[in-house]
């Protein structure tokens, strides 16, 4: 991204002033309401020339039919980068928070569910969970079981209680003794091994194994095939992004119209694109944040996404919430990485 134009101390105080303003009331600042409101010490005049000059640099634009403005995205970024205030978290927010992340079932999925669900609830956006991948999962063991005389499901077990399977479809009958044979290679072979590790050597590790009949002809697939069975494994699908409540989102002003409502449910309909983009963001410690046109993504230019990563063990994954550009930054972001902390500890 291109450096942001330098700005006076005067535009940095006039600016934050016409986020906060905007963030709060969704309605174009004025510069009457900047002087009301914010008691900057100068007149309207003074502000309203000021205004023009963010307009200028690209931190404001007039909205049509509007006398006031409304910030940009490079607004935002450099509000969020600059200057915003230390991010500190409410101690009720925290207690609501750890009452709603927190509950009978520890698996991570009832985890993540609620942890999205809490998070829109309290930011009034919309939560949004990722299951973590999986590649940097550790293989625990490995069992073959039969379907059907030409189809077998492998299940792979993990670590931390994950488990992923796989459908194999086979050219030849093979005897039940021949699949208990050659399951015993993977688990002596592999066991302990990232799924990473196994993909990048795992015709290596298997090609000197020996079996003898069917079990070679299937042993010989896995040797040919392991690969793509195993990359299949570490590939999430649609289940492993979870959503909060859409129903908040819609009530912004933002999507009042049925031309941006019918946006809306299309952008949240599609979690394998909202999957993509979050994988896609350059994950960083601590909190990440994207705001409109730095998605790179058209389908995103409204919405900015705010995450942090929770760990556990090896893995790790994303919370965070997604919602319109004009968002209550120092909310979400302190109760997101709250959130991020509470699943670390709570898995």
């Amino acid at each position: 991204m291109p450096t942001p134009p330098e700005l006076t101390d005067r535009e940095r105080q006039v600016l934050e002033a016409v986020i906060q303003s905007y963030v709060e009331t969704a309605e174009p600042a004025a510069s009457r309401t900047i002087s009301r409101r914010f008691g900057l010490g100068v007149s309207p005049a003074t502000i309203r020339n000021t205004m023009s000059d963010l307009e200028e640099k690209g931190f404001l634009f007039h909205p049509h039919t509007s006398a006031g403005r409304v910030p940009t995205d490079l607004a935002y970024r450099v509000y969020v980068d600059s200057l915003l205030q230390s991010p500190v978290i409410k101690t009720a927010e925290q207690v609501l928070l750890g009452e709603g992340i927190g509950g009978a079932s520890t698996a991570i999925e009832s985890i993540l569910r609620r942890a999205a669900q809490s998070l829109g609830v309290l930011t009034q956006e919309l939560g949004v969970a990722l299951g973590p991948q999986l590649d940097a999962a550790i293989l625990q063991r490995v069992e073959l079981v039969r379907l059907a005389s030409d189809r077998l499901l492998m299940v792979l077990a993990l670590e931390r209680g994950f488990a992923r399977s796989i459908y194999i479809e086979l050219p030849i009958e093979i005897a039940d003794d021949a699949i208990g044979t050659v399951g015993a290679v993977p688990n002596e072979r592999l066991g302990g091994l990232t799924l990473f590790e196994i993909r990048s050597s795992l015709a290596i590790r298997l090609r000197d194994a020996e079996a003898a009949g069917t079990a070679a002809e299937l042993l010989n697939i896995f040797v040919e095939e392991g690969e793509q069975y195993f990359t299949n494994a570490t590939r999430s699908d649609d289940a492993a992004v979870v959503l909060g409540q859409t129903s908040l989102l819609a009530e912004h002003p933002e999507f009042a119209t049925g031309d941006s409502m019918r946006q809306l449910l299309a952008f949240t309909e599609t979690p394998a694109h909202i999957a993509d983009v979050l994988r896609r963001r350059s994950p960083q410690p601590g909190i990440t944040i994207t705001i409109g046109h730095e998605h790179g993504d058209p389908r995103f230019d409204r919405f900015t996404i705010v995450t942090a990563e929770y760990h556990f063990g090896s893995l790790s994954g994303v919370i965070g919430v997604i919602g319109p550009t004009r968002m209550p930054y120092r909310k979400v972001i302190s109760l997101v990485g709250h959130a991020s902390r509470l699943i670390s500890d709570l898995l």
